[in-house]
């Protein structure tokens, strides 16, 4: 029988609510010293403001929180920290242009007769940096490092402030595959030590890799406490959807047509000041109807680039970019919707949304100046309203306030979702999809996986850019490898495997792509 001083942190009957949503209802959550805690949940459950209510970010509306035995009131982050309490937040909360070392002792800073003292605090984020293997320069400004590195400066900062339980918010979502396994010794390295970790996800593989126990919550609501070592994947996702969920995607085999998204020689040159090199070099694929062609690589070897000038987002250099037989390399964006090309982007804050606009107004935000929508000039808001409200029975998007719901108030994966309603409701005839599951839970991408196959099926093109190799395995019918602005390899999934597809993207394996192609 466990005793209560068995437990660092107990979270008990804590309520919290938003204008039209219980996000936490009468949830308790018991931490063991010395565990890594998964909680794990769909977008939207309740995980994130649940650790916010712990840190002080949020104010419950009911319950209490007892850390070490004792209950607290925690106002603020500050009382957080005094407690011991450090938190990695999904979004970073960095100051961009100051440096690793400024961002680490930033609100708990030495100072001399007015002057900040540096010397100590350098040798300190030194000697941690070497002991869990976080290796970062202390000196370059955070604009200039990976989002992988500025991880490890949020891990940092909990560090300094000798922080003993630690949060991590979905810390994985913009990893690359290294950097997880590299994250997960670091958690692992922590627990040794007597700290404790609570780790929120959506990714089943990483609870087994690395969890000793779970919580599972489930519309707000506590599900419960499993064992991770005695319950399978499978078990996890039906107590986290509440249903049985396929882990693997069901499609029949491609019947490739004619082409409708034709690349030739395109050159991508370099942005940024000083440098003239080019970024996507000379590249040449087609994709046609009824396949799912992916382009698989490691996160920076031109993706982004590419996708940006086949949907128009950047000018091409040099090259040609033909769809459905037309030459559409100098149209614009607009044109490129209207004549059968939807995108779901890499970055749904900064190119997939309005955050300010309500849901309603980002379902038509492409056609918003079509007659149904409009009458000379004025928005026909009624219109408006009826076909927001059918996207969203379709596609499951769910919202405190329907379809008036502010977007930037919505949980991560119904931001998707509403992204995803609003390209597929266009019926396109070449999709471009990029990271469309990334930081998402298995419903949703089961969900999502299946509304790509059957754009596939209903004749569309499909063209896929994901970083999760278990996707790009299991989702396209051809696989492109990019390495360092180059196609280096044209595979069929069923024809060569992870290990091989992992030396093809790292560059130390190559042959000629578009071997498939006619």
């Amino acid at each position: 029988m466990e005793k209560q001083t068995d437990y660092v942190i107990e979270m008990l009957d804590i309520t919290k609510e938003f204008p039209g949503i219980i996000a936490n209802d009468h949830i308790t959550l018991r931490i063991k010293k010395g565990e890594i805690h998964a909680l794990l949940g769909e977008n939207g459950a309740g995980k994130s403001t649940l650790m916010s209510v712990l840190f002080g970010l949020y104010q419950p509306e009911g319950g209490c929180i007892k850390v070490r035995g004792k209950e607290v009131k925690i106002q603020n982050p500050l009382d957080a920290n005094a407690l011991g309490i450090g938190m990695v937040h999904q979004h970073f909360k960095l100051v961009h242009n100051f440096t690793v070392l400024q961002n680490i002792v930033l609100g708990n800073e030495d100072t001399r007769h007015g002057l900040l003292e540096m010397k100590k605090a350098r040798e300190k984020v030194m000697e941690l940096s070497q002991k869990y293997h976080l290796l970062v320069d202390p000196d370059a400004e955070v604009q200039d490092i990976t989002v992988g590195m500025q991880q490890r400066v949020e891990i940092l900062k909990m560090l300094y402030r000798d922080n003993d339980i630690l949060i991590f918010d979905e810390p994985t979502a913009v990893l690359t595959p290294q950097e997880i396994s590299e994250l997960m010794n670091i958690m692992r390295k922590l627990v040794k030590e007597g700290k404790s970790v609570i780790f929120i996800t959506h990714k089943l593989n990483e609870i087994k890799a690395v969890a000793d126990r779970c919580s599972v919550l489930r519309r707000g609501a506590y599900i419960g406490t499993v064992e991770v070592a005695d319950t399978d994947k499978e078990k996890l996702s039906e107590m986290m959807v509440g249903h049985k969920v396929s882990l693997t995607v069901e499609k029949s085999e491609s019947e490739p047509k004619d082409v409708v998204l034709e690349v030739k020689d395109l050159v991508v040159k370099a942005r940024k000041q000083g440098h003239t090199r080019d970024i996507i070099k000379h590249i040449s694929f087609q994709v046609r109807r009824g396949e799912i062609v992916c382009i698989a690589g490691i996160d920076g070897n031109g993706q982004t680039e590419l996708v940006e000038a086949v949907t128009g987002m950047i000018k091409a250099d040099d090259g040609h970019i033909v769809l459905k037989g037309e030459d559409v390399t100098k149209k614009s964006i607009r044109y490129r919707n209207t004549h059968g090309m939807s995108h779901i982007p890499e970055d749904r804050h900064k190119h997939g949304l309005v955050l300010d606009f309500s849901l309603e107004e980002n379902l038509v935000l492409q056609d918003y100046f079509e007659p149904r929508f409009q009458r000379h000039g004025v928005i026909k808001q009624e219109a408006v309203g009826a076909y927001a409200e059918e996207l969203i029975r379709t596609y499951d998007i769910r919202s405190g306030q329907g379809a008036a719901t502010p977007v930037r108030s919505m949980s991560g994966g119904n931001q998707q979702n509403a992204i995803i309603a609003r390209e597929l409701s266009k019926k396109p005839e070449i999709l471009v999809a990029v990271q469309p599951t990334r930081g998402l839970d298995v419903g949703a991408i089961e969900f999502i996986h299946k509304q790509i196959v059957k754009e596939r099926d209903s004749g569309a093109g499909v063209l896929l850019v994901s970083l999760e190799l278990e996707e790009v395995m299991n989702l396209s019918d051809r696989i492109l490898v990019i390495y360092e602005g180059e196609l280096v390899a044209d595979l069929k999934p069923k024809e060569t495997t992870i290990q091989e597809l992992g030396l093809y993207m790292s560059g130390s394996k190559r042959k000629e792509a578009a071997q498939h192609e006619t």
